[in-house]
């Protein structure tokens, strides 16, 4: 077996491969080409991707869509429909105005925001399942598929991997997700640092021990914007168009798959501590990290047995 590591960056983020393979080179080549393919198909910010192609034909006509993107779409679209869910896959709009993370981010007037959130309804997305196309009836919506792309993206990554690797992690800009025993450690868990979100990138407050699980946290420090005495974080609030406010700094979710854990790093993101621990522990299949501004870690019930403590979060 061989153990080779890559580095990439792509889909707007760095992205860190690893797998031991007999055949390594060529899984990592063929992991590349993948990762290219599903950029032009999901990059939102790219003009000639599929899914730019859909926001085009906007108010003008339903458009067959890819077999995947299709499946994104859909499954975005219900659970922006779920209560409780922060996520709203139909808030692109409102993503534009405010365009935090990129060079020309700006704080929007009120007329303005209220003007991105009229075109933000999910309920509007128009799905035919039978002829896979999909329909944006008002020529101001756009899809944003921040909350559910990267997750998705990861599992196919690694499910390429589970065939042809004993074993194998993709990091994509965040989104970790395993396969098999870690290499380096006499357990068999990769040991996922969390990050510590009021000091700078590298520096944990705890780790997490995983093994065949993806980690996905959501903060309001990754992405931010400066405008006059006020600091403006990423994760919006669908109703009233204006980041969330919120006592939480990170929301860390661990599930088997990257999707899931990245889908409900959003939909739950803006509810209370209590009550998210509340859903979390009601759920066979996910788990929480919650880290807020006093500085508290809350951990729901069936992780706590694999939390690191910071001393030997390393």
């Amino acid at each position: 077996m061989s153990i080779e590591e890559q580095t990439l960056h792509m889909i707007g983020t760095k992205i860190d491969l690893m797998v031991d393979s007999p055949s390594s080179s060529t899984l990592l080549k063929q992991l590349t080409h993948d990762l290219k393919v599903y950029e032009t198909r999901f990059n939102a910010n790219d003009p000639q991707s599929e899914l730019m192609a859909l926001h085009h034909c906007a108010g003008v006509t339903p458009i067959t869509v890819h077999d995947d993107l299709y499946k994104l779409i859909a499954l975005g679209k219900k659970h922006s429909l779920i209560t409780p869910s922060y996520l709203n896959i139909a808030l692109g709009p409102l993503v534009k105005q405010w365009h935090i993370g990129f060079d020309d981010a700006k704080k929007p007037s009120d007329d303005l925001i209220m003007e991105a959130l009229a075109s933000t309804d999910p309920n509007l997305i128009e799905l035919n399942d039978e002829k896979k196309t999909v329909y944006l009836p008002k020529k101001e919506m756009e899809i944003d598929l921040g909350a559910l792309a990267k997750g998705y993206i990861a599992d196919r990554i690694i499910s390429t991997c589970e065939n042809q690797a004993t074993t194998g992690f993709i990091n994509l800009g965040g989104n970790f997700l395993s396969f098999g025993p870690s290499p380096k450690r006499a357990s068999g868990y990769y040991r996922i640092g969390i990050q510590d979100p009021e000091k700078p990138r590298g520096n944990y407050m705890l780790a997490v021990d995983t093994l065949n699980q993806s980690v996905v946290t959501s903060g309001v420090y990754e992405r931010q914007l400066k405008h006059g005495n006020q600091s403006y974080h990423h994760i919006f609030d669908p109703k009233t168009g204006y980041p969330i406010e919120t006592d939480i700094l990170s929301l860390t979710i661990i599930s088997d798959t990257s999707l899931e854990a990245e889908i409900f790093s959003t939909r739950l993101f803006g509810l209370s501590v209590e009550n998210i621990l509340s859903f979390v522990n009601d759920s066979n299949n996910i788990d929480a990290i919650i880290i807020t501004k006093d500085r508290h870690i809350h951990l729901s019930e069936t992780i706590k047995h694999q939390i690191v403590p910071l001393s030997h979060a390393i």
